[in-house]
């Protein structure tokens, strides 16, 4: 029955809303658990729209059948309709007899014994990889690896993978070493898609509750303008004039060059052209040109068409590059946290030994064990929060669980410094204690005993006595400083004119007056 149906899309789009505002209430403080809960809300609100528009084709579409199935209930027998509606439920149950009962109930709950998630979510262990971390870093390996290969920086020294995250999304001199020659290749072509494929796929892994797709609308929209403007980086069309000798001369980007047509290159200044004239690789370039027939180049790059003129393909493959970096470099910055995550990750992992990374890797197995085992047995219900084991009294890390034990001991987090100058604050760990005398506690400290200036000089002195006779030692030895010059009058830089016309210090001036040599 139409009526029927319409009234269970309803209702499930009812119990829909009430588990999002279930577990909206959640605050899970595991990345892992927070993952789950976005993803769940994403696919029930997924399952909304679904079971909105089927309600929305039963009332547009199929409007006479319901009207048809009123009037049967109205006019005709009302107890033929039922049985005939109830006989052909018990056929069905016949036919299907183990079909299992929807429970509607608890159909969007969260199981409330520690069991396993209803499925909601996804398999999000197996939707990330080690190295990412459930989102919290990028994983660029494979990528960089296929960077390495290509064809611009085979024969220019290979950047570290380190390197490479803080230029993958730089496509343009002087981070880019790959020339605008290369980058028409397949293997560029292949290597830019695959990247913005990876950083697309990552966002909608890790921010399931946004609308990525009009973020990508506005970046395609922010393309399309520059590409018409021709304002996109790297890609602008080149202007060419000729000299008199009859090669191309092009401005592009920020200086003037001689264009060789053959080579597809452009040099610095007229000498640099001459002389690779006579090289073995203008020359098969020249020939391979003859043999194609693109003698004709010379004359549209002279007109100013740019590299287009002699391939009109070749500006629509220079435009799916282009559109692939612009997405790249849109993505890189709307996603620079995890960068910058990634990359303070790999520096740490590069000072570890193998035995700290194994530990470490261990800990995370661990951990996320036991996440798995706890995060659906949370309902928020005047449940006590897990006591968190810690009998050294670690300082604990962002996850609220206590800092490994050889990080502490790194560290020096268990060495006191105690400042006498602060009230007898004591500082943990020597990080701490240097960053302390640049902060307010301790300046505010030395301007209470009367020490206002020079605050640099005193670093490291902790005890009041000491900072008291350092500054007694400062304001003796500026004293002294002054009388050496003449007095606090500043009768040192004073200067005396005898009558001959000789100038001289004031002092110098009055020793020889005393001495009746004036």
């Amino acid at each position: 029955m139409l009526y029927e149906d319409l009234r269970s899309t309803h209702e499930d789009i009812e119990r829909l809303e009430s588990a999002i505002a279930d577990r909206q209430l959640d605050d899970p403080k595991h990345i892992r658990s927070r993952l789950i809960r976005d993803h769940e809300i994403a696919n029930f609100c997924a399952r909304i729209q679904s079971q909105s528009q089927r309600a929305l084709r039963i009332y547009n579409d199929e409007k006479d059948a319901r009207m048809e199935e009123v009037q049967a209930l109205s006019t005709g027998d009302t107890y033929e309709t039922f049985y005939t509606e109830y006989n052909k439920i018990k056929d069905f149950h016949k036919r299907y007899p183990n079909e299992p009962v929807e429970n509607l109930e608890r159909a969007y709950k969260r199981p409330q014994d520690g069991g396993p998630p209803a499925g909601f979510a996804g398999d999000i262990d197996a939707m990330f990889t080690g190295e990412e971390a459930f989102g919290r870093f990028f994983d660029l390996i494979m990528l960089h690896e296929e960077y390495l290969n290509l064809p611009g920086v085979k024969g220019v020294r290979k950047p570290t993978y380190l390197q490479y995250l803080d230029a993958f999304d730089a496509f343009t001199p002087p981070k880019c070493i790959i020339s605008k020659q290369d980058k028409m290749t397949d293997q560029y072509f292949a290597y830019v898609g695959a990247l913005a494929q990876y950083l697309e796929s990552f966002m909608r892994r890790v921010k399931p509750l946004e609308d990525i797709d009009k973020l990508f609308k506005t970046f395609d929209d922010e393309f399309e303008k520059e590409w018409e403007e021709d304002k996109v980086p790297g890609w602008q069309k080149q202007e060419a004039h000729t000299n008199g000798n009859g090669q191309g001369l092009i401005t592009e980007g920020t200086g003037e060059g001689v264009w060789c047509a053959d080579c597809r290159k452009e040099f610095k200044n007229d000498n640099v052209y001459k002389a690779h004239l006579t090289g073995k690789k203008h020359i098969k370039n020249a020939e391979a040109r003859q043999q194609n027939g693109n003698s004709g180049e010379d004359v549209e790059m002279a007109n100013g068409n740019g590299t287009a003129g002699a391939n009109p393909f070749a500006r629509l493959k220079e435009r799916a590059v282009a559109e692939r970096e612009h997405r790249i470099r849109k993505l890189a910055g709307a996603m620079q946290t995890e960068r910058e995550d990634t990359r303070v990750n790999v520096e740490r992992k590069a000072g570890m030994t193998d035995k700290e990374r194994q530990q470490e890797l261990a800990a995370l197995y661990e951990e996320d064990a036991e996440v798995a085992g706890t995060a659906n047995a949370e309902d928020g219900e005047g449940e006590e929060e897990e006591k968190v084991y810690n009998p050294l009294k670690l300082p604990l890390a962002w996850d609220g669980k206590p800092i490994p034990f050889w990080l502490y001991k790194l560290h020096g987090l268990g060495v006191e410094f105690p400042c006498e100058i602060c009230g007898n604050y004591v500082y943990m760990g020597r990080r701490a204690f240097d960053k302390h005398f640049s902060e307010a506690r301790h300046i505010y400290g030395l301007q209470c005993l009367g020490i206002k200036k020079n605050t640099g000089l005193f670093r490291e002195i902790t005890k009041i006595d000491e900072a008291e006779k350092l500054w007694e030692k400062l304001e003796r030895d500026k004293a002294t400083e002054l009388e050496r010059k003449g007095g606090e009058d500043g009768g040192g830089i004073i200067e005396m004119e005898d009558p001959e016309g000789n100038v001289m210090p004031k002092k110098v001036f009055d020793d020889l007056t005393k001495a009746g040599l004036m």
